[in-house]
């Protein structure tokens, strides 16, 4: 290389740097950089962690020993319903999005992610809402009624359902990011069969929070309606029944599971390989067996029920199903283990990790097979067998992985490499005592010992069994302790870990340590699996700046947009840098959450008025940009556009995903309508049929929005802008009027939802419906006021086609709802 090449890469090297730079002093807070917003996550979500883990410990402490009364049963109570949910809600969830946000751009040779400042929104929400979550119900992890709403005062139910809601809208949020990121923001040539397998266990466990999560944010939004107003969802009395919270909670809770468990194994598979020093067994098996799971996992939530009195037929199905799952599960295990044989193991901390935590998880697995069998289940059911086979299969199989990864990625993130002497004891200190604490429950739930008691009597043999359990805890804390210890201790004199200190063979290790914020030098052509083995020359052309946008000549951060299938360069697309803004959003719109817990429902109000006037801003400064020019050279010989609307457009498909989980929420609602249904011989009151006109008002309103919402995108295209204005405003007004419809049929039917259920369900359809039609007034307003300032354009028209696509969703929204409302009395 002479002195010019030279001098000019410096020069490239220096404008990313200015461009990618993170704000120091008091403005690093407002950073949006995956790799330091990554951070802050995994460091949160690990705070938590030690929270939940020292929640256990006390209850071990209670139950070391017969009617011991160092816990009263209320606190107890109110400390497993918060081990629960912090591990489950605040660890196991977020541990896997927020690894994600670090890590994912790297693995797929990508600067960023597509919206940085939602991965920054996210966070904020998680931590602000997982601060407000920690309250003291006594509901349990499921949060089971009546138990949490007639017979449970107080608001501690209360901040478990808005707060847990607040921390899904993050969840989701994530998980829109981490799907479009793997989709539209690969490195050019990397296909889909090329991608790492972290990438593809990110993209069916981001899949699957898109349509697991909805359900529960309906089941916590119909079981704050009843406590907060008395609408009779699960109580018999009005109509409802709990056994719908049952449905709606593990509709959620099972696919939760292997949510948890995918995005863990994605890390043994990253991990296996490189110690192997060889390309995976079996690919493509496994990533057919990680799409299996993520489908067959949505058809187990019945064995959660088997007790509760369903149909024998039923049984057997989802019995069926559940020990179906076993065959994925056991098709990558076995992958991995023929990786590990047909190549030349490097021992490591993450190995050992991996090893263990495997070799454990198999004993979770059977005893899963045993719980999927219905006879056993009547028996095992809600006994101490249970929480043993659940910790053996999540800490085994998630935990085990996830320390593998911190020792394995710490390098990545912050630029050192831990202790392996550190790690060997941290290892053995975890196996043992795991194995001490959870083992020994095995035998005391077959022994009788049921799940959520705070004491149990003496001379039933239980003691030693229960007093070794608690020993195994603590020296399970221990093993975590040398973990956190081998983390957080000083590392300043020591030397920063080399280049790939694993010799990995995958994109991510590209990265140069200490880590520059730039995300990758320059964004590199794959071709392969594993480009650091197969690629000749491969690192030597990154780090020479002979791929994609080695430069950022307008100070602008800039990163690619490729096509879904082939990864086939689309776009340059350029993404908003740091900002405040995010933090207060997340804060306004926590206050639609919090405020409502204490009555508080003028701020709430104020609350949406200040989400709205935030959420205009994050968008108006750092959507929609139109360019100085139309398209850019970005290396290779290639030449982009630097905007794009549409389905070319990464908005527009975080809108499309965004949607089906709202939608998917929406349809819950529906399940609940038939599931009264089929429940009530008499469901539908007499007067149902009454002011039917008025909803099917409602839907002609609708429907005259959805189509001058589509004339409004064809005549701005066209660039008509008088008619563009024009069907606006038609389209807002004929939204008006739809809102005004969907309610006042029930409110002129003297529809009370406080009498019965089903009224309870007609008001929550159409109060369902009037909000996507007042956010679909709110988002043509916008696109107007977009076009009047110049900021939309009849070329520049990104925002248009997101609108008509939420559009879309939004009338199919208010067609169901009018034709349950309104026609399904007539049809029945």
């Amino acid at each position: 290389m002479n002195v010019t090449q030279g001098s000019l890469q410096r020069e490239q090297a220096q404008r990313l740097l200015d461009a990618w730079r993170i704000p120091t002093g008091w403005r690093y807070w407002s950073a949006v950089n995956n790799t330091v917003v990554g951070v802050w996550y995994v460091a949160v979500t690990f705070v938590f962690f030690i929270f939940g883990g020292i929640l256990a410990l006390l209850m071990r402490l209670q139950l070391a020993r017969p009617e011991n009364d160092f816990l009263s049963a209320s606190q107890y109570n109110q400390i497993f319903t918060l081990h629960g949910s912090v591990m489950m809600f605040l660890f196991a969830i977020p541990i896997f999005e927020s690894v994600s946000i670090l890590f994912l751009p790297a693995m797929i040779g990508a600067r960023e992610l597509p919206f940085p400042r939602v991965s920054a929104f996210g966070f904020w929400a998680f931590a602000i809402g997982g601060a407000f979550f920690n309250a003291a119900p006594e509901g349990g992890g499921f949060m089971y009624p009546p138990l949490s709403s007639r017979y449970q005062p107080g608001i501690g139910a209360d901040i478990w359902l808005l707060g847990f809601s607040f921390i899904e809208v993050a969840a989701i949020a994530a998980a829109v990011e981490l799907v479009v990121g793997v989709l539209r923001c690969r490195a050019p040539g990397m296909r889909l069969n090329l991608i790492p397998l972290y990438a593809w266990y990110v993209l069916v466990a981001g899949v699957m929070v898109v349509f697991a999560f909805p359900p529960l944010i309906a089941g916590t939004i119909l079981l704050e309606l009843e406590r907060a107003f008395g609408w009779p969802f699960f109580d018999a009395a009005g109509g409802g029944d709990p056994l719908l919270w049952q449905h709606l909670f593990w509709i959620f809770g099972h696919p939760e599971v292997y949510i948890i468990f995918l995005p863990s194994v994605a890390l043994v598979a990253m991990i296996v390989s490189t110690a192997a020093h060889r390309p995976i067994v079996g690919y493509t098996w496994i990533v057919l067996a990680a799409i299996g799971t993520g489908f067959l996992s949505f058809g187990l939530w019945v064995h959660h029920m088997f007790t509760t009195g369903l149909p024998g037929v039923t049984l057997a199905i989802f019995s069926a199903a559940s020990m179906a799952v076993a065959i994925p599960t056991g098709i990558q295990f076995f992958c991995f283990i023929a990786t590990l044989l047909a190549g030349t193991v490097v021992r490591s901390t993450p190995m050992l990790y991996i090893v263990g935590g495997l070799s454990t998880f198999v004993i979770g697995g059977l005893t899963g097979v045993m719980v999927a069998m219905a006879p056993f289940n009547f028996q095992a059911h809600d006994s101490y067998f249970i929480v043993a086979h659940l910790h053996t299969v999540l800490i085994a199989g998630a935990v085990f992985p996830v320390i593998a990864g911190v020792y394995y990625y710490y390098p990545l993130a912050l630029n050192k490499l831990l202790s392996e002497r550190l790690g060997r004891l941290s290892f053995w200190l975890v196996f043992i005592g795991f194995n001490a604490t959870f083992m020994p429950m095995h035998l005391t739930g077959l022994m009788g010992l049921p799940r959520r008691v705070f004491t149990y009597p003496a001379g039933l043999g239980l003691e030693s069994l229960n007093l070794l359990s608690t020993i195994g805890a603590f020296v399970l804390a221990a093993g975590f302790a040398v973990v956190a210890w081998d983390v957080l201790r000083p590392k300043s004199k020591e030397p920063n870990a080399p280049r790939n200190p694993w010799n990995a063979g995958s994109v991510e290790w590209l990265q140069e340590i200490p880590g520059i914020p730039w995300g990758v030098r320059t964004i590199p052509l794959v071709e392969r699996c594993y480009p650091l083995w197969e690629t000749p020359h491969f690192m030597e052309d990154y780090d020479a700046g002979k791929f994609f946008l080695p430069d950022a000549e307008e100070g602008r951060r800039e990163m690619l947009i490729t096509s879904s299938i082939d990864a086939a360069p689309l776009q340059c697309m350029r993404i908003p840098g740091p900002t405040y803004i995010t933090f207060f959003a997340a804060l306004a719109v926590g206050g639609i959450f919090i405020f409502p817990t204490f009555k508080m429902y003028a701020l709430m109000g104020v609350s949406v008025v200040l989400s709205l006037i935030a959420i205009v801003i994050w968008l108006w400064t750092g959507t929609g940009e139109i360019p100085e020019k139309d398209a850019k050279h970005v290396g290779l010989g290639v030449t982009l556009p630097l905007y794009a609307s549409g389905r070319q457009s990464a908005g527009w498909w975080a809108m499309g995903i965004t949607m089906l989980a709202i939608f998917t929420a929406f349809m819950c609602i529906v399940f609940g309508y038939f599931f009264y249904w089929t429940l009530h011989q008499n469901f539908i009151p007499d007067g149902a049929r009454n002011y039917a006109v008025v909803a099917a008002i409602g839907l002609l309103a609708t429907a005259i929005a959805w189509i001058a919402t589509l004339l409004a995108r064809r005549w701005n295209a066209a660039d008509l802008a008088p008619a563009f204005y024009a069907a606006s405003l038609v389209g807002v007004l004929a939204a008006a009027g739809g809102i005004a419809a969907v309610l006042g049929h029930p409110y002129l039917a003297r529809f009370d939802p406080t009498s019965h259920v089903y009224a309870s369900v007609i008001w929550l359809l159409a109060i369902w419906s009037a909000l996507q039609l007042a956010i679909g007034i709110v988002m043509q307003l916008y696109c107007l006021a977009r076009r009047l300032a110049g900021r939309m354009t009849a070329k520049y028209d990104m925002e248009l086609h997101n609108v008509v696509l939420y559009w879309h969703f939004t009338f199919v929204t208010v067609a169901i709802a009018i034709a349950i409302n309104a026609g399904f009395p007539y049809v029945v």
